[in-house]
């Protein structure tokens, strides 16, 4: 009796055993892939930024070098800096609705915001002039250019290279110039009180 309950034992030990190397065979053999679900579309795709981004007003030009030649007519200003805003031509003191910029060299003209070019013309006092319209009803006129490379009804990023400036017949005081507007809601404004600023600032 003792006997036989020895080997039971020992076969019910041996069968335990059995099935534990087999479960866990079964285990190993098993591939992990079956019990998570991979996507291969990275997780940034349809996460928004949080921060706008919002370009500021830059300056019509890149270089360093080049300075304010005549300033904007201010009628707020005082005597002395308005007849510093005026230009003289063909015996005829014009009162200067934007900011005349100029050095000895030419230097490229860049526009100041993104937008889209309104117009491109040739002008006999002006050489080119360069009309681009922006958000907010603000729009930028380049005038004295020469070289333009952008045309009509195209889309420009802020800082884009849209010409060179030049020496035109109305400026003939200074080597290499341009004339540069800017009008906010229909009105010229000073664009020395408006660089860095945001476009959501000036409506």
């Amino acid at each position: 009796m003792k006997k036989g309950k020895t080997y039971a034992l020992l076969l019910g030990c041996f069968g335990i055993l059995f099935g534990t190397v087999f479960y866990i065979k079964s285990l190993s053999n098993k591939s992990y892939k079956d019990d998570y679900n991979y996507i291969d579309k990275p997780i940034l795709n349809d996460l928004k930024p949080v921060i706008k981004d919002t370009k500021t007003i830059t300056r019509p030009f890149l270089d360093e070098n080049v300075k304010i030649k005549v300033n904007y007519y201010d009628y707020k200003s005082t005597e002395d800096e308005q007849k510093s805003a005026l230009i003289y031509f063909e015996n005829t003191y014009l009162q200067n609705s934007g900011v005349v910029y100029g050095m000895d060299n030419d230097f490229d003209v860049v526009s100041i915001l993104d937008g889209v070019v309104t117009e491109v013309k040739e002008d006999k006092t002006l050489n080119t002039i360069v009309t681009i319209k922006h958000e907010n009803n603000v729009i930028s006129v380049y005038q004295g250019l020469k070289d333009v490379t952008v045309k009509k009804d195209e889309e420009i990023s802020a800082g884009t290279v849209i010409g060179k400036s030049s020496e035109s017949n109305m400026l003939k005081n200074y080597k290499s110039t341009i004339l540069f507007e800017l009008i906010v809601n229909g009105t010229n404004v000073n664009p020395e009180n408006y660089y860095n600023k945001t476009i959501d600032e000036l409506s």
